[in-house]
């Protein structure tokens, strides 16, 4: 197995959004703030290798917006996801499998292309995209408060070029990849589980966004369901080997991963951090 990190690029996002009910004094001492009270995240994917199954979990927010839409998220970095694969010595045609954690646009806007007709086509062509069907169902139908998140045009065109396929937890996609969901952020969200040479890494996507967001009660204002998050991260880290476990952050702008461990108050903390390769070796 060969696991690749794949930057798609950073872009802003407002502090007080991204932390919820915790202070901006607590927050921005960690997570500082620019003069509009924006933050800078990345959008940091990861490649499976497992045998002949070549798997891209998650695929950023992509390029075919408006210029407008895109000016509300300060796009920054010289990284996108084309230029990571290749970097990596990946093409979007050798890709056979992409994740979808779930449908926000700055996780889904990579995974549909749209060609100079306007015509919209999946990215990776001999790929089968996965999602839970709870997550489509509830992108298709979205409530008022996640409807700004959901735009059709980077998942529907999936569905009519049938290459979709839904996954529930507990499958998996090769013996060493877990589905693993959880509800809170939003309804039927992926966090994979891989095994790795004895060791568990798992992709956090916005159950946990960022090394800062590790403590149970760090929750995002963009969660429609709070106190369900909080339960599922208590439940995860019940569930995982704190030794042998890391935790890969999708949108931590310098931490890419972690192991955890409790303080002396119970609390989950990062009890290292570094690349995925120096928490797995």
């Amino acid at each position: 197995m060969k696991l690749h990190v794949i930057h798609t690029g950073n872009f802003k996002l407002d502090g007080g959004a991204m932390f919820g009910v915790i202070p901006k004094v607590i927050w921005n001492t960690f997570c500082p703030a620019d003069d509009k009270n924006l933050c800078n995240w990345a959008m940091r994917c990861l490649l499976v290798e497992d045998g002949d199954r070549k798997i891209l979990i998650d695929t950023g927010i992509g390029n075919k917006q408006s210029e407008k839409f895109f000016g509300y998220y300060y796009l920054n970095s010289n990284n996108s996801i084309a230029s990571s694969l290749n970097n990596a010595g990946i093409s979007p045609e050798d890709i056979t499998d992409v994740l979808l954690t779930h449908l926000h646009f700055d996780h889904v806007g990579g995974a549909v292309t749209k060609m100079a007709d306007g015509t919209l086509i999946p990215t990776f062509p001999r790929a089968t995209y996965h999602v839970t069907e709870t997550q489509w169902n509830h992108a298709c139908n979205p409530n008022a408060r996640e409807k700004a998140s959901f735009l059709p045009e980077n998942f529907l065109p999936l569905q009519d070029c049938k290459v979709l396929n839904f996954v529930q937890h507990g499958d998996c996609l090769t013996p060493n990849f877990k589905i693993r969901s959880v509800n809170g952020h939003t309804m039927g969200m992926i966090t994979p589980e891989i095994s790795y040479n004895g060791k568990t890494v798992i992709y956090c996507a916005d159950l946990v966004p960022s090394s800062a967001h590790i403590p149970v009660h760090y929750t995002m204002g963009y969660d429609i369901e709070p106190l369900v998050v909080m339960k599922e991260k208590e439940k995860l880290y019940a569930e995982m080997d704190e030794e042998n476990t890391a935790y890969f952050f999708e949108h931590d702008l310098e931490t890419e991963c972690a192991r955890l461990a409790r303080n002396d108050r119970g609390q989950m903390v990062a009890a290292e951090r570094g690349n995925i390769a120096d928490l797995l070796f």
